[in-house]
């Protein structure tokens, strides 16, 4: 039987600046990622989504707000291992140690939970099965990671953050260099750990049309503010995206499986604007 992750963490952040030097470029930013809830986070380049997402998990220190867990518990008191038990995140642009195996660096989420000297983690293989099953990698479970093409490796990455098993998961634009399949059978996995395991998920998203379906409640950044907050009926609507984005974006409702849609309008989508 597969482990269970246990009760999910929700985590508040209240009045959050992000520097880069001198810099700021996340301005009061107050959110919360709740348990058992999926929380997107969008908006344009250079807004501050995955810089307020990496602050949330301690990666970058606020310059000034405060992040605590729900019972009001400061994360700048947790060890590192106490906090990788409870937080993991999904970052862009990692790279693998030459010469592993795919199951050998999803093995590297089990850190957290081994004993410090003997290595000893009684769910470890279990944890790391469910993680390769759960993102479609168990045939390729013994291929050097090197010889992966990115999208492949974009789900070594995911998998290595299910295997360790925290009640809060970071998702920075986890579909990104993914196929069709794979981009929804991602959102499948975010939705399943949510709705049936409690656990709280924030994720990066540049597909507006994967927010709305994915999506409990979606956060617009607008130049490292936060200038919309709520379920996604309230967020994503033509006025805020036209607003957040520079170009007219159309918003509507399927009116076969009822969710959002949207589509951006540029010249060559608009009559009017290519005549």
């Amino acid at each position: 039987m597969l482990p269970t992750s246990g009760s999910g963490d929700s985590v508040v952040a209240h009045q959050v600046d992000v520097a880069y030097g001198r810099d700021v470029v996340v301005h009061a930013a107050s959110l919360s990622f709740d348990a058992g809830t999926v929380t997107a986070l969008i908006g344009p380049n250079g807004s501050g989504k995955s810089t307020l997402l990496r602050a949330v998990a301690r990666l970058h220190p606020p310059k000034s707000g405060t992040v605590t867990f729900a019972d009001g518990e400061d994360l700048r008191l947790l060890g590192g291992r106490d906090l990788a038990k409870r937080i993991a995140m999904l970052s862009q642009n990692r790279t693998a140690p030459g010469g592993l195996s795919v199951r050998e660096l999803v093995e590297f989420g089990r850190h957290p939970h081994r004993s410090r000297w003997g290595g000893r983690d009684a769910d470890g293989a279990a944890a790391v099965e469910r993680a390769l099953q759960l993102t479609g990698l168990t045939p390729l479970a013994d291929r050097p990671v090197q010889a992966l093409s990115g999208g492949q490796a974009q789900r070594v990455w995911l998998a290595s953050c299910l295997a360790q098993r925290t009640g809060l998961l970071l998702l920075d634009e986890p579909t990104n260099h993914l196929d069709l399949r794979f981009q929804v059978e991602i959102l499948d996995v975010v939705r399943h750990l949510a709705d049936a395991e409690g656990v709280g998920i924030g994720l990066v998203l540049h597909d507006l049309d994967q927010a709305a379906a994915v999506a409990d409640r979606v956060l617009l950044l607008e130049e490292g503010r936060v200038t919309a907050d709520g379920p996604p009926d309230d967020v994503l609507t033509t006025e805020n995206l036209s607003r957040a984005y520079g170009i007219r974006v159309d918003v509507h409702r399927d009116p076969v499986d009822g969710r959002i849609h949207t589509r951006a309008v540029g010249r060559y989508n608009d009559p009017a604007l290519r005549a």
